[in-house]
Formats: structure tokens, sequence, C-alpha cells
């Protein structure tokens, strides 16, 4: 019985106690360090927009950097537990191949996504057509970009798939075209058509002053001559001016009296 008793108390003056000590030691270094990221996350991305830092890049940067500080906590508590860094350093760097092999695309993405960074094609906030997709950007991820679209669906796109391929910004310049036609019938004074409808979307709120519309000859076709009516404004308020500029040909070609639009053939019998 003494030599049990003896036994269990080496035991546990060798062995569990200090393991205690140890697992201890490696959670309060875990949530210690895991507020430490949290204060140096804080404090940098409120020193780089202090700096005045482009917002997408405070994201940008604050993600890799709590990836890393992560990273590096979690080698601290293997190493405080006695795990050999070393070993898990070369572990690491053996999975990081093999993961790089296999998921060769997150890393395209990943690698897309820095050149996002740094070229600025777009910017949070910005309306693009990327992707296959159109939409407001949300948020340029490491691996993804993130949309919402007009009907308000969430889009997420990989980087590298944007990037691969061209990228519409609408909200970059200070005011875009809202291209849409008029077809009058034949026999429609076309310049006194052009002069009102020119006035009359003059007048349509929203569109600038910056550049008039344009109201041109874009065909003649079997009804007779096609129009093109094209205001500009804001990426914001297009589709105000684009449903506005509708209702305002529509109006002008009702308040003129011109016909409907119809085809004209001409038969010649033998």
């Amino acid at each position: 019985m003494d030599m049990n008793f003896s036994y269990i108390s080496t035991f546990l003056a060798t062995q569990v106690i200090p393991f205690t000590w140890t697992l201890l030691g490696a959670t309060a270094i875990w949530i210690i360090g895991g507020w430490t990221i949290k204060i140096i996350r804080a404090a940098s991305s409120k020193a780089m927009v202090a700096r005045g830092m482009d917002h997408t890049l405070v994201g940008y940067v604050d993600t890799t950097v709590g990836v890393l500080l992560k990273i590096l906590l979690l080698v601290a508590v293997l190493g405080t537990l006695g795990v050999a860094t070393t070993s898990f350093a070369a572990i690491i760097a053996a999975a990081g191949v093999a993961i790089g092999m296999a998921w060769s695309g997150l890393l395209a993405n990943f690698a897309a996504g820095v050149f996002l960074i740094v070229l600025r094609p777009f910017r949070v906030g910005d309306m693009i057509t990327a992707g296959g997709s159109t939409g407001v950007v949300q948020e340029i991820g490491v691996f993804a970009t993130t949309l919402h679209t007009a009907d308000n669906l969430r889009v997420v796109v990989g980087n590298n798939k944007i990037f691969s391929d061209n990228i519409v910004n609408y909200s970059i310049n200070a005011f875009r075209g809202v291209d849409l036609r008029a077809q009058l019938a034949h026999g429609v004074d076309v310049q006194d058509a052009m002069a009102r409808l020119k006035q009359a979307v003059t007048r349509i709120p929203n569109v600038v002053t910056e550049r008039p519309p344009v109201v041109e000859i874009f065909e003649f076709n079997a009804y007779g001559t096609l129009l093109v009516v094209r205001p500009f404004c804001h990426n914001q308020h297009y589709w105000q001016v684009y449903f506005d500029t509708n209702r305002t040909i529509q109006g002008v070609v009702a308040e003129a009296g011109y016909p409907v639009p119809e085809t004209r053939q001409l038969i010649r019998r033998l």
C-alpha cells in the first residue's frame, strides 16, 4: 500500500502537476495572445485609416496580419506544450507544398487578390461587371470578391476569375451614358423629333449638364427612322434616368401626334 501511494505521489509530482502547469501556461498564452492580436489589429487598422489609406487595402492588410499572427501564436502554444517548433515548421512547409499542389486555384485567387489591391481597378462601393457578374463591391477578400447585385443577391466571385477577365467599372468616371432608342414612323419630320427629344431629355432630373444629351439618327429600317437617345448621368442615377427617358420618349411621341411605326412593302404585279 505504501509503495502504491509512493508511486502515485511520484507520478503526480513528476508528470501530472508539471503537465498541468504547462497546459495552464499554454492556455494563458493562447488567451493573452488572442487579446494581443486583437489590440494589434485594431491599432494597425486605426493607424492605416488615420493615414488616409484606402479602406479596401486596410481590410486586406488586417486580414493578412490576423492570419499570420494566429499562426505565430499557434507555434508559440505548441512550443510551450513541448512540441518541437522546428518539426512543426517543417510540417507546415510540407503541408503548404501539398496544399499548393492540390489547391492551386486558391493560390491563384490569393495572388490575383494581391494584384487587385495593388493595381486597384475598383474599390469597395464601386459598381462593376467582372467574372460574369454585375454588382456593387462589398468586400475584396483574400481569395474572393463579394458583390451585391441590383436584385439584392450576394455573389462571391474568385479573384483569379475577376483578374483574368475584363473589368468594367461603372463608378470610376463622373458620369455614364444611358443608351435608348426611339423608333419614328415613315413621314415623321426627323429634325423636329430630334429637337423635341433633346429638349425634353435635358429636363429629366439628374441628367448632367457637363455633357449634353445625344439624339441622332441610328439607322433606317422597315418601320422608318430609328433614333438613338443618350442622356448622361452619374451611375447611381442610371436606372432612374433610364426609366424617365423611356417615359419622356413616349410622352414626346404622344404630344407630337406621331403615327405608330409600321412596315411598308411595295408589291409589283406582273
